[in-house]
């Protein structure tokens, strides 16, 4: 493992709390600061990935439902609108910097025929070397399983290890592990480094996401250890402010760092 400042290729995960208002829509300065901030990186050398969650919670906002449905024909629908949606702002935001992106929708079955992961990593690769920025999502519109399970943690972490990262940064509406729920105990404190995920570490995560995306602390837990068994180092780190990835890269103690169990 590299260490962070050294780090080159880093898979950055950004759920929908982050990126959309609670009526759903888009919360355009707070895109606009991570575009700017994942620009700057790739700029400085960085390979960048980016998986976004938000499909569903943009297609809400976009046709006007009051809530996000709860019924997966409708959040198959809402993703279909809502994944246009993103990829038209993602566009739009980083050809302002000079940068290119790729759509690529993923089921997490992938992983588990080895011809279909070969050509996944193949172009990966290829786009890389073409000097685009991958935009991964969960094909929603077509994966009943994959709306059901968790707000892309685990896909970030499948997308770390699919790519080799060095480096898996999981961007949450948290500032990272507290030793109790934060917004039930004031006096929770935060945890700055995680070395093994044990039952105590999972005992700790409570509660769900925010109503606009579907997972929580429980689902960056499985993530973290998914990624650290494959050799690659997480951060839970808070998204409200993008800038906070310079800090993480620059080994600074924001967020949870959560250890690789082993080397590549």
């Amino acid at each position: 493992m590299r260490t962070w400042k050294t780090a080159k290729r880093v898979v950055i995960k950004v759920g929908s709390s982050t990126l959309t208002y609670e009526t759903g829509n888009i919360n355009i300065r707070r895109v606009e600061q991570l575009v700017k901030v994942l620009a700057d990186l790739k700029n400085a050398g960085k390979e960048i990935i980016l998986v976004s969650s938000g499909a569903i919670a943009v297609g809400v906002g976009k046709v006007g439902l009051p809530e996000r449905p709860k019924d997966t024909p409708t959040k198959q629908a809402m993703a279909a609108v809502g994944q246009c949606e993103l990829m038209y702002i993602y566009d739009k935001l980083f050809t302002q910097y000079n940068h290119k992106v790729a759509q690529v929708l993923l089921t997490r079955d992938v992983v588990d025929v080895p011809e279909r992961k070969a050509h996944v990593q193949n172009t990966f690769e290829r786009l890389l070397e073409m000097g685009a920025i991958p935009i991964v999502n969960e094909n929603d519109t077509v994966a009943v399983e994959e709306i059901e399970f968790g707000d892309n943690d685990s896909l970030s972490a499948m997308v770390a290890t699919l790519t080799r990262a060095d480096t898996l940064l999981i961007l949450s509406d948290i500032d990272g592990l507290y030793n109790k729920n934060p917004r039930e105990h004031p006096d929770a404190k935060r945890i700055p480094v995680v070395e093994q995920i044990d039952e105590t570490i999972y005992a700790m995560a409570s509660g769900a996401g925010s109503n606009r995306g579907t997972g929580g602390m429980v689902t960056k837990l499985h993530a973290a250890q998914w990624a650290g068994e494959h050799g690659i180092e997480t951060v839970v780190l808070n998204g409200s402010r993008p800038e906070n990835l310079y800090d993480v890269l620059e080994g600074q103690p924001v967020g949870t760092r959560f250890l690789a169990q082993k080397s590549e």
